[in-house]
């Protein structure tokens, strides 16, 4: 998990400001165009890491005024096993691709950021193109104020 938020860091692309770093998220903001995400590594992966997992939620202000949740899988996964998200006791069922998932609509991705402000982890369970199950695993410790920070990086825009 600190090593994404530290490759992140330092690999930024030009035009990229960090908002902060907050436990195990980070926010950060993009110019050209202008997009603010919150971001995180799962602290633990359930297939390879070759394809770099992360949770994300992007501030669309421009477009939605909405917090969309982007999750990048940990590897490909059976497109005919649907994904799904755990947070506490709710769960979620989430479109995607490939190595992929998103929330279907406003409206999940306003409950998914809801139920990430008070809970203490989360994870997203599929199926592997090869037929093996797997879940990656996140912390929720600093996802709140690191939802916030990229809320307020982009609204000042």
């Amino acid at each position: 998990m600190i090593a994404l938020l530290a490759l992140l860091l330092a690999i930024a692309p030009p035009g990229r400001v960090t908002l902060g770093v907050y436990e195990s998220w980070a926010a950060f903001r993009d110019q050209g165009p202008t997009r603010c995400f919150a971001i995180a590594a799962p602290v633990r992966a359930g297939a390879s890491t070759r394809l770099r997992p992360f949770a994300s939620v992007a501030s669309h202000f421009g477009r939605s005024n909405r917090s969309a949740l982007f999750v990048r899988l940990s590897t490909a996964r059976n497109l005919a096993v649907p994904v799904t998200l755990s947070i506490d006791d709710r769960r979620f069922t989430l479109s995607g691709g490939d190595a992929a998932a998103w929330a279907p609509d406003a409206q999940t991705d306003r409950a998914i950021v809801a139920a990430m402000r008070g809970a203490r982890s989360m994870s997203v369970a599929a199926v592997s193109d090869r037929g093996t199950p797997f879940a990656d695993t996140y912390a929720l410790a600093g996802a709140a104020t690191a939802i916030d920070a990229a809320a307020l990086g982009c609204a000042r825009r």
